[in-house]
């Protein structure tokens, strides 16, 4: 008898949905210039208006004119995709202009954009790791899921140090072969707590060891530092990393991934990544919002970023005030701790379902079991009406699910 495939993968199925971390996705359509309310359609297909509070376009520049506009007028002159990979017909020359426009924000001599975050990461974390002889690789323990996929997948022994302990770095470190290539991988703004990665300190580690430093600023770019050139622009630490990956599709509103570094280590990755090599490129339109959006963030992005943290720091506050479980957080990220899978998954159902409010319940394995939460992500775009209304959703929630929590929440 051959093996029951169909009766599997509805076993699993029924094992995540019993646990409560079944994932239904939101079926929306976001509206242009309308940003943060979207249209959302039920299991009927009946469509409502709701309010998104956490959304990745952290800055509101999805549906900026200079981004829309950039992108409208190219679709326009040169149509829809690239027409190939970069190697073969699908070099765009908005490509090699949006490269020069990253690797000038992060002080690098070259960039190398990639179709998404995820296979920046993976390719160049993996071709690095392969290709430099008997190399070790230290990653912090609260590191991205496409930063983990490239360790492994280059075969490289590597080490998992405590999150954000240099301490802990050092012990690893100075246990290594000292003849051995070393690379260290971290991020600045890890966005499930919302706390930011001590990179002066563990820079100097690295340094002291002769370790290549590896940093991701995904939820950082365009958002940190005078530019929008993320956390290490904001502390004057940008000339110690090696390699600084980013995505263009949080902050900048659009979609795609990146890597800036020194002219050889960029060319080295282009030569030799895979996930580089073989991909289709991203479509000009796609290139042309992203290079808007870039130029936009460095020369007039200041009020924008600013509001972006006080949108922030406000809510934190209000939550905090009628007694919500806000978990700490230094960054523009707002946890809310449910600690439980069904109840987060409740509790994302009841504002969607009475509130028209759509946050998104955050489970294992994007966070460990028992850290189940609520990731709220205000924007410039959140006024205070709809803050106020969040609030006092939230408070209805808890009241309603958690009768425990009452006094507190009222």
């Amino acid at each position: 008898m051959s093996f029951d495939y169909t009766g599997f993968f509805a076993e699993q199925l029924a094992a995540l949905k019993a646990e409560g971390r079944y994932r239904v996705f939101a079926d929306l359509e976001r509206l242009s210039g309308r940003f943060p309310l979207a249209l959302y359609r039920d299991e009927r297909g009946r469509a409502r208006e709701v309010t998104v509070w956490c959304s990745n376009d952290y800055l509101a520049m999805g549906s900026h004119p200079v981004v829309t506009e950039a992108m409208a007028a190219t679709i326009v002159r040169q149509g829809a995709g690239a027409g190939g990979t970069r190697n073969i017909s699908g070099t765009n020359h908005l490509h090699v202009e949006l490269e020069h426009e990253l690797a000038d924000l992060h002080g690098k001599d070259a960039a190398l954009v990639f179709t998404s975050g995820y296979v920046a990461n993976e390719t160049t974390l993996g071709t690095l790791a392969a290709r430099l002889p008997g190399c070790v690789v230290f990653s912090d323990a609260f590191n991205h899921a496409s930063m983990i996929a490239g360790i492994r997948n280059s075969r490289a022994p590597y080490h998992v140090f405590r999150h954000s302990d240099p301490a802990h770095l050092r012990e690893l470190l100075a246990a290594a072969d000292p003849e051995a290539p070393k690379l260290v991988a971290f991020e600045s703004v890890y966005s499930m707590d919302g706390d930011i990665a001590p990179i002066a300190a563990l820079c100097d580690v690295a340094r002291e060891f002769g370790a290549l430093t590896y940093l991701d600023e995904v939820h950082a770019v365009g958002m940190y530092g005078a530019r929008g050139g993320g956390v290490a622009e904001r502390d004057g630490v940008m000339h110690r990393l090696d390699v600084i990956q980013g995505t263009l599709a949080k902050g900048f509103g659009v979609v795609g991934g990146y890597v800036a570094a020194n002219a050889g280590l960029i060319d080295f990755i282009r030569s030799n990544g895979n996930g580089f090599i073989f991909s289709t490129s991203m479509p000009p339109s796609i290139a042309a919002g992203a290079l808007a959006a870039v130029r936009y963030l460095k020369s007039e992005g200041a009020e924008r970023r600013a509001r972006h943290q006080e949108r922030a720091a406000t809510l934190k506050a209000k939550l905090a005030a009628v007694g919500l479980p806000v978990m700490p957080s230094v960054s523009h990220i707002v946890p809310l701790f449910v600690g439980d899978a069904a109840l987060c998954k409740a509790a994302s159902d009841l504002l969607m379902d009475r509130h028209d409010i759509y946050v998104q319940p955050i489970n294992y394995p994007t966070v460990a079991r028992g850290t189940e939460r609520l990731r709220i992500t205000p924007t410039p775009a959140h006024d205070d009406q709809a803050m106020e209304r969040l609030v006092a959703a939230l408070v209805d929630v808890w009241t309603t699910l958690m009768p425990s929590r009452r006094q507190a929440a009222e």
